[in-house]
């Protein structure tokens, strides 16, 4: 559907309006009297969100970021689908998957209780999709933008056959000096440290990022906490649906190797992602739905 027609079907005055961005793609402007946002219908990925009247925005968006049919956007909240990092059967398919790069429909809107708006947007399989991954599916994301910020993932196998699935919100943070930040709640948990050679270690402290950082966490708590000392606030993350979380910064020189993404720009994003990566790998089954959730707030103390 064209701009015209989304705002005539699913508009609301005020509250939520759709318009061309960067290359013609299209994008779901949001503000309600709790935040901002920015949601691309291209790729069901979250942009922006800011909570109304604080100063920063709590996701990193790159300036260089592209936008184009077949390419991904680098920043927000990407959704890796169906599977997480490169293609698990070396055919040479997209690394994360296929949906992060191609239109999705949009389902609903409602308005919650409390103000929060609730947008849907769909990708069900076709003739495309499966010739790269023979199975059935509907996939759905619910973006609920109110005092937090909520992303829920939803698969359904509408096929007869079981498949499997690998799966993230690939979540960028702003931070303000990736020097002085740490994740917090992941003490004591083992992760695959994908730097040095896929290494299992174990996580003694808080994580601080000194470096060039790319890991898998298991069995991590449901609430993971970002300390951003430079801009005074901690950022939660609440996951559902998963034990695995990805911690992910490229650091000077892979930054510098990137045209999407500006040379200094790793000194102010860190990823912490809700994923079901690695060995969690979930089954599927005919006519079942399994959910990955995300819910990111902004704490001042």
């Amino acid at each position: 559907m064209d701009t015209e027609s989304l705002n005539s079907a699913f508009a609301v005055a005020d509250r939520l309006h759709f318009a061309e961005g960067p290359g013609g793609l299209v994008q779901a402007h949001v503000r309600n009297i709790h935040a901002e946002a920015l949601i691309s219908t291209y790729g069901g990925q979250v942009l922006q969100y800011q909570p109304m009247n604080d100063p920063d925005p709590v996701l990193f968006l790159s300036e260089s970021a592209y936008y184009a049919p077949g390419k991904a956007i680098k920043g927000g909240v990407p959704v890796c689908w169906p599977w997480f990092g490169a293609d698990p059967e070396g055919q040479g398919r997209p690394t994360h998957g296929f949906v992060r790069n191609r239109q999705w429909e949009v389902i609903g809107v409602s308005i919650l209780g409390d103000g929060a708006l609730r947008l849907e947007l769909g990708i069900d399989a076709t003739d495309e999709t499966r010739a790269l991954w023979p199975h059935d599916f509907a996939l759905r994301i619910a973006i609920t933008v109110g005092r937090s910020l909520q992303i829920e993932l939803e698969t359904t196998n509408t096929g007869d056959v079981s498949f499997e699935v690998t799966q993230a919100l690939h979540s960028y943070f702003r931070v303000g000096d990736i020097r002085d930040t740490r994740v917090l709640g992941l003490e004591g948990t083992s992760y695959i440290d994908k730097v040095d050679r896929g290494l299992v270690k174990t996580q003694a402290d808080e994580v601080v990022i000194t470096g060039e950082v790319d890991r898998i966490y298991s069995d991590v708590p449901d609430e993971l906490t970002i300390e951003d000392v430079a801009l005074e606030r901690r950022i939660t993350i609440e996951s559902t649906g998963s034990d695995n979380a990805v911690i992910w910064n490229p650091w000077a020189d892979i930054a510098a190797q990137m045209a999407d993404l500006g040379d200094n720009d790793f000194e102010r994003m860190l990823c912490v992602e809700t994923a079901n990566a690695a060995d969690d790998i979930v089954d599927v089954y005919p006519g079942e739905t399994i959910c990955l959730g995300a819910e990111i707030a902004v704490r001042r103390d």
